[in-house]
Formats: structure tokens, C-alpha cells, sequence
């Protein structure tokens, strides 16, 4: 399956219409603030258009310009961490078309949780399962029209390089050790770890590992090059082999706090790069907002440590969205039961957990109601944030022209706590609606 096309037409409008909205009297993240400002998004070229060109030199006037009546208008959310959702995990083998089928069906429900952009995480698994898999997984944006929904910016493969001592749920019988590239391209297919046919990224946009184990950390430069991103997960490392992996181009820690060597006041271990060095820079890390990864003080201290690299994620099953119960995993070259009861997972016979079943807007509000962040604070963590993290600045993430027309429209509530609560009421995807709360 294609990855990686020219960009076409995002919608085609009829009865000679322009495609181009107007949104008005609404407030606008832009950076650190909410503006008053005035959007207006092109729904044929999918991206924000210069207002002010376009209604005093070229004389457009939209097709609709929509009173927001001081609503927030944010960019659409990206998503670092999703295993599966709606009933459907990504570590699944089945027949190709049968797989095409169900990504689609994930991406137009995901759409409507504010989720515009995504990374399809696939967990420690055969090869057989990531060489299937992962050619359907690529960048999907080029060849996507806005219906289809959410659009997957690359593949986070979270394993099987993982540390066995923190393997968490994943299965150790997978579990392997690089001591070279070969390694990694015999785990994942040598073409889903490169440009196809030269044009576009690859389908492996990032990897998590553990930087000790075997020649990882000697690895990152070669995976770095080929615009793959090394994020440190799963891992015994101490500061100093933490440290080397960010010295040798790691820019992502997966999950911070779970699944790795706990904070020591005499070796501070991963959390310890979050700190300011003259020579290292701070990478980028992920944090599950959900009440039950995190105690709601770990996810202060590590916003407060370097609040340019947070970055929400949900670690999502496909049980998101399904009602309680027991449901099939496969893991690795076997098969596990997850326990569903409300939004807490627990692997079937133990007490770990199983990622979560919690969506980016619920950690988005998990977040506002335990640190008392600011609203622009919050949505940054779910927009420039993690477009900056995967390189997408002036594309993902933000409502500077030029941009995808990814939006989302949110009314603010306040909680019994006296905190912000944001309800998702509309989600446009390159300049077009897709999802309406008042319709759904």
C-alpha cells in the first residue's frame, strides 16, 4: 500500500463555490495565548489561507463565514501513542484488504475525538506481524481526502528492542537485541525503514527502544538520517546511557516514568536528560494522563521540569470505546486477555496495566483540572508540541498559513473545582467539517 503520493485535490466544491470559511469572532491559540482573531481555511488546497490577501488582493469573498460566538479554536490534535481504538489493534495479521478496511473505519471514528493526526503504534510482535502491518500504517495524508478522517503521520513501533526487565505487558518471548541495522531491518522490513522509491518518508516514523541493550545507542545516528526518531522507552538505562542515546540523536523518552529505572537522588536515570546540560539538548517525552499510569504530582513535576518537551498521549487499546469486559490481545506469539472495568486495563492473570482506554481530550482536561495549566498550556501539549517533536512545525499543529486546515471548536465548561473543562462541539479536517456534536 502507497505511502507516500503527491497531494491531491481535499475536496471538490460544487454550484461554482470556492471552499473557502471564514471563522469569525472566535479565539484562536496562537502560542501561549488565546486571540481574538479571524480564520479563514481553503477546503480544496486543505490548508489556512492569508485573510488578508485573499479578501483585499485577490478579491475572494468565502463561501461561509461562521460565527464562532467566542468559542476556542485550536488545531486539530496529534497523537504519539495509539495502539488501536473502536475494537481494532494495530498488531493484528490479517489479509491486506481486510486490514486497509478496518484502518479506515479507525481513522473516521478517532476524527471525532479531536484527533486529527496520529502515529498507529504497534507493540512487541513477530516480524511477520510488522511486515504486514506497518505498509499500511505510512504517512497517509498526501492521498487522503478530509472525510476519511484521521490521517496517520507515520508508525511508532514501541518494541521488540526493548529491556525485558521493563517490558511491562510486552511479551519477553519477542523481545530482541540489535548489534546492528541489519537487525533492525530484519524485525521490521528494510523498506518500511526507508523512503519508497526515493519519494517521501518511511512508514516508520519512530522507534522506542531500550539505548543499553546491544549496540542501540551506536544505531540512532543511521535511524536519525533517515528521518526516523529514537525515543527511549522500556529501559534500565541510567543517566549516563540515557544521556548518550540524547547525545547520539535521541529526541523522544515514550511514556516518562512508566516502564522505566525509577528518579534516584544518586543516579536520576532517563528523567535526568529532562535537565538543562550546555551540551545535550532536552528531549521531547510523552505523559499518560489517564489516573492510572501517573499520580497527578508526577505529572506536575514533569511538566514544571521542561514544559516545551510535554507532550499528552493516551497509550490507547482498541478497547477504546468498547463496553467492559475481556477482550483478545495478541501479544507477541501469543495470545492475552485485557480486562476492561471503566477506563482502567489490567493484563488478564496479573495486576499490570494494559495501556488505556482513554481519549486526548479526557487527558487534555485530566491535565487542566490536576496542575491548574492554562488552556493554551494544555492544548499545546496536544498541538505544536508534538508537531514540533516529529518535525511538522508550519504543517501540524499550529494555525499559522500554510498549514493544514486540521481544527477543532471546543466550548468551555468549568468543573466543580472551579477548572476548565473542554467539550469538543466541532472537528474540521483540511478545511472541511467532518464531525458536529449537536449531529453526532
Amino acid at each position: 500500500m502507497p505511502h507516500s503520493l503527491p497531494s491531491s485535490p481535499k475536496s471538490t466544491p460544487k454550484d461554482g463555490r470556492n471552499g473557502i470559511t471564514k471563522f469569525t469572532n472566535c479565539r484562536i491559540l496562537r502560542g501561549n495565548s488565546l486571540v481574538h482573531e479571524d480564520l479563514w481555511v481553503d477546503s480544496v488546497t486543505g490548508k489556512i489561507i492569508p485573510s488578508q490577501a485573499a479578501f483585499y488582493d485577490d478579491l475572494i469573498m468565502p463561501d461561509e463565514v461562521i460565527n464562532l460566538g467566542g468559542r476556542i479554536l485550536s488545531p486539530g490534535f496529534i497523537e504519539c501513542q495509539l495502539n488501536g481504538a473502536f475494537g481494532f489493534n494495530f498488531s493484528t495479521l490479517l489479509e491486506p484488504a481486510a486490514y486497509a478496511k478496518k484502518i479506515r473505519e479507525v481513522n473516521r471514528q478517532l476524527v471525532t475525538t479531536g484527533v486529527t493526526a496520529y502515529l498507529p503504534t504497534i507493540t512487541s510482535q513477530r516480524s511477520e506481524i510488522y511486515k504486514c502491518a506497518l505498509p499500511h500504517l505510512g504517512p497517509s495524508g498526501d492521498y487522503q481526502v478530509a472525510e476519511d478522517g484521521a490521517e496517520s503521520v507515520g508508525a511508532h513501533v514501541e518494541g521488540p528492542f526493548l529491556n525485558p526487565t521493563k517490558n511491562g505487558i510486552h511479551n519477553v518471548d519477542v523481545l530482541r537485541t540489535a548489534e546492528s541495522f541489519e537487525d533492525l531491518e530484519d524485525c521490521y522490513g528494510a523498506g518500511n525503514l526507508r523512503s519508497e522509491n526515493g519519494y517521501g518518508p518511511a512508514a516508520v516514523k519512530m522507534i522506542t527502544a531500550a539505548p543499553e541493550l546491544g549496540q542501540m545507542t551506536g544505531l540512532i545516528p543511521e535511524l536519525t538520517q533517515r528521518g526516523i526518531i529514537y525515543s527511549i522507552g522500556h529501559s534500565e538505562a541510567t543517566y549516563e546511557e540515557a544521556s548518550a542515546a540524547v547525545g547520539a540523536g535521541a529526541t523522544m523518552i515514550t511514556h516518562l516514568f512508566n516502564a522505566m529505572r525509577p528518579l534516584h537522588h544518586r543516579n536520576p536515570g532517563i528523567f535526568g536528560v529532562l535537565g538543562i546540560a550546555e551540551s545535550l539538548p532536552r528531549p521531547w517525552f510523552g505523559i499518560i494522563a489517564d489516573g492510572e499510569h501517573l499520580h497527578p504530582t508526577t505529572i506536575k513535576i514533569a511538566f514544571n521540569a521542561h514544559p516545551d518537551g510535554f507532550i499528552l498521549v493516551t497509550d490507547a487499546m482498541h478497547l477504546v470505546g468498547l463496553p467492559d469486559g475481556t477482550y483478545a490481545w495478541t501479544n507477541g506469539d501469543c495470545t492475552s486477555g485485557i480486562i476492561k472495568k471503566g477506563p482502567k486495563l489490567i493484563l488478564e492473570g496479573s495486576d499490570r496495566i494494559a495501556g488505556s482506554s482513554i481519549t486526548l481530550i479526557e487527558c487534555v482536561n485530566n491535565f487542566l483540572n490536576w496542575t491548574g495549566a492554562s488552556i493554551p498550556q494544555a492544548l499545546k501539549a496536544v498541538t505544536s508540541t508534538p508537531a514540533a517533536m516529529l518535525g511538522l512545525q508550519g504543517v501540524k499543529g499550529s494555525l499559522t498559513e500554510g498549514a493544514d486546515a486540521d481544527l477543532v471548536v471546543f466550548s468551555e465548561n468549568m468543573t466543580a473545582h472551579g477548572a476548565p473543562e473542554l467539550v469538543i462541539d466541532e472537528v474540521w479536517k483540511f478545511g472541511t467539517k467532518v464531525f458536529n456534536r449537536k449531529l453526532a
